[in-house]
């Protein structure tokens, strides 16, 4: 069973969600962050979302401020935003019961919630899907013509699904406060990468990387053929066989 719901964030915007409940009690429970640009009902998200509740878990998806159905402007979305809308996620769940947490996340959402594990007292246990081993740097995706737009005008503007959008100078200068490398090796709580060997937004290679920043009680999952959000029927399937496994493995050894 699956309702919508909204929870403020920080700011007092409220943030959309979908939330699919168990068939009975259940202190177990994951939270999932969206891809950039992207909402809570990418049809991967959706997938795990329903086998984790088939599995007994109390399970939240939600959208960003900015984006979906969420309230917020997406020109003023940064990492430490979507870090302190993480923990609000979490907190629902918590606030619900919930003592044993998992974080997941595909694409930007995996490393908010890389990002975010380390705040939130109750998380046992991490999923990123098709993550990108460091944080948006300007010079890094933008284009000569884009960064000149950045420094001029202190935002940029591009069309992404459909939408016209900005971004400030903010989330760039807010990433760079962000060391992705350094969150991960610090991290206590097992950590599952799981990413396309197709992925055309970011390479497999970048899998490998986060892997080398906490080899010990990291498990790399290369799923051959594999897309960037894993569009294909059997990829979806397989990819939502080994997050659910996984967090079932973990649940199962970490029970609190």
């Amino acid at each position: 069973m699956e309702h919508q719901i909204q929870f403020p964030n920080h700011r007092g915007e409220k943030l959309s969600a979908t939330i699919h409940l168990p068939d009975g009690p259940s202190r177990r429970g994951v939270v999932l962050g969206h891809c950039f640009t992207c909402s809570r009902h990418t049809t991967i998200l959706r997938s795990i979302c329903h086998a984790l509740a088939a599995s007994g878990f109390l399970v939240l998806r939600f959208d960003f401020s900015g984006n979906g159905q969420s309230e917020g402007d997406f020109t003023e979305s940064t990492y430490s935003k979507q870090i302190q809308e993480m923990k609000r996620a979490a907190g629902y769940l918590v606030e619900r019961g919930v003592s044993w947490l998992g974080l997941a996340g595909h694409s930007m959402g995996a490393m908010v919630a890389l990002l975010a594990a380390a705040e939130i007292a109750a998380v046992r246990a991490l999923c990123a899907l098709a993550a990108r081993s460091r944080v948006m740097g300007a010079a890094e995706i933008l284009s000569p013509e884009q960064l000149q737009q950045l420094q001029e005008m202190g935002r940029i503007s591009f069309v992404s699904r459909g939408r016209a959008l900005e971004l400030s100078r903010e989330m760039f200068t807010d990433a760079a406060r962000h060391d992705l490398g350094r969150a991960v090796a610090s991290l206590s709580q097992p950590l599952l990468l799981v990413h396309g060997d197709r992925d055309e937004i970011t390479p497999v290679e970048e899998a490998y990387d986060i892997q080398r920043y906490r080899p010990e009680g990291t498990r790399l999952a290369v799923m051959p053929g594999a897309d960037h959000m894993f569009s294909g029927d059997e990829h979806r399937r397989l990819v939502t066989e080994v997050v659910v496994s996984w967090f079932e493995e973990q649940a199962a050894t970490t029970e609190v």
